[in-house]
């Protein structure tokens, strides 16, 4: 959490040139560097901010829209964003945002379960995307978002921004080496020193100048309550997956690069509201879910509330380990390093030191994200490739929600052996909210 806040102190003027902004871009041709993109947020608040302040960092950038169903924070980061130039008009509704003929590139930084209906709307009225992880609230809208990028030809970077950072990166071509020889099981783990404290309290009203109905969009109708919204919102399923969709996805994506796979054959879970169980929170605060991926297994272990990491120093850091036949390599966001395994007194691999990461990642994935807007190439991190974390993720939830095994038929994308789990792969929307129809 550091980090993020540091993120929003990191402000550096762009130097905005006075071009044309790049309205309906053309899908096909490659754009002069020079030429100024129009870049609008939905969600302002918490990722979707750090993830503008550091895309503004770029030049030939111009902040035109902001857009979020709380009127006074908007109007607050209206006032902030007249840092890179002139004031960007402000919208409660998504939609009409997405009229705003200056924009050409759109973050999306609002709950889950608001993903797919903007990111696909977004993708129709011909604007590139960063939309923030998970990519959806289900396996079906993460399916949709696919289909309407390649659809509507345009450039979506999904921000997990470990697939632009140099320090994940080295640590990924070290596994791909083969020195850590076969590779029997992984383990990725969010083991979080935060979550005590969450507190049942009373319904309320919602916050002045918020749009409450606007916020559940097309989750079920509920009588506000502030521990369903803001960041808490990640611990209710009508919104979000807990940390299995939080920090989980990130881990479990350096997962599927590593191994150079896409999905599971077989999934199941245990676990609960073990350390909390009288607390607001719906998702498990202690999970174990095992994933058979045929030539290896993967555990993931989640825990809020433990201050600890396995293999590495720093505590209450997610990470990931490969675990081979040398030794093991071990991974998060402040260090990697080698554990040799033994033989005879000697060590299998050479000990490699402490590696730590150099530079500001976000950075990295939002210039990464311009620069494809440019080339019209495909970023770093893709909406196949959000899908695919997305997947593994909600997978392991609905083997928690049901109790079951899980078999996952990934040639025709079912649950081909739980009518329960298949009832968690589609969401049902409020009316008047559809889900996208291609």
């Amino acid at each position: 959490m550091k980090d993020r806040r540091a993120f929003l102190k990191d402000l550096g003027v762009a130097a905005l040139a006075t071009q044309l902004p790049l309205t309906h871009l053309n899908a096909n041709k490659p754009l002069n560097p020079r030429e100024e993109i129009g870049v609008g947020l939905i969600g302002v608040r918490g990722m979707g901010w750090v993830d503008l302040t550091s895309l503004m960092k770029n030049p030939n950038t111009r902040c035109v829209a902001l857009c979020d169903v709380d009127a006074t924070l908007l109007e607050n980061r209206a006032g902030e964003a007249e840092i890179w130039g002139k004031r960007p008009r402000t919208y409660g509704d998504h939609r009409e945002f997405l009229k705003n003929k200056d924009l050409d590139a759109v973050i999306i930084g609002t709950p889950d379960h608001w993903h797919c209906i903007q990111m696909t709307d977004a993708c129709a009225a011909g604007k590139d995307v960063y939309v923030e992880k998970p990519i959806a609230n289900s396996i079906t809208e993460a399916n949709l978002m696919v289909e309407a990028t390649r659809k509507y030809k345009r450039v979506v970077q999904v921000g997990q921004w470990q697939r632009s950072d140099p320090h994940w990166i080295s640590a990924l071509d070290y596994l791909k080496s083969g020195q850590l020889g076969r590779i029997r099981q992984v383990k990725a783990w969010a083991t979080v020193n935060y979550g005590k404290g969450f507190e049942v309290v009373p319904d309320g009203e919602p916050p002045e100048g918020v749009d409450y109905d606007r916020w559940l969009g097309p989750a079920p109708k509920r009588p506000f309550n502030k521990n369903r919204f803001h960041g808490s919102f990640r611990y209710f399923w009508d919104y979000a997956g807990g940390l299995m969709t939080d920090w989980g996805v990130h881990m479990l994506d350096i997962v599927l690069a590593g191994m150079q796979v896409s999905a599971p054959h077989t999934v199941t879970a245990m676990g609960g509201k073990f350390a909390f169980p009288n607390n607001a929170a719906e998702t498990p605060d202690t999970l174990t879910t095992l994933y058979d991926f045929g030539d290896f297994s993967l555990v993931w272990e989640q825990f809020i509330a433990m201050g600890t990491s396995p293999y590495l120093e720093e505590s209450g850091e997610p990470g990931v380990a490969f675990i081979g036949e040398n030794g093991i390599l071990a991974i998060n966001r402040a260090s990697w390093k080698v554990l040799p395994f033994q033989e005879d007194g000697k060590y299998l691999l050479e000990a490699i030191p402490t590696r730590r990461p150099s530079v500001n990642p976000i950075d990295l994935h939002t210039k990464n994200f311009l620069d494809c807007i440019r080339s019209r190439k495909d970023p770093n991190c893709t909406i196949e490739m959000g899908r695919d974390a997305a997947l593994v993720a909600h997978l392991g939830n609905i083997a928690y929600r049901t109790g079951e095994k899980l078999t996952w038929d990934n040639a025709k994308g079912v649950i081909s052996n739980s009518e329960a789990g298949m009832s968690f792969l589609t969401p049902s929307y409020r009316a008047p909210w559809q889900l996208w129809k291609g």
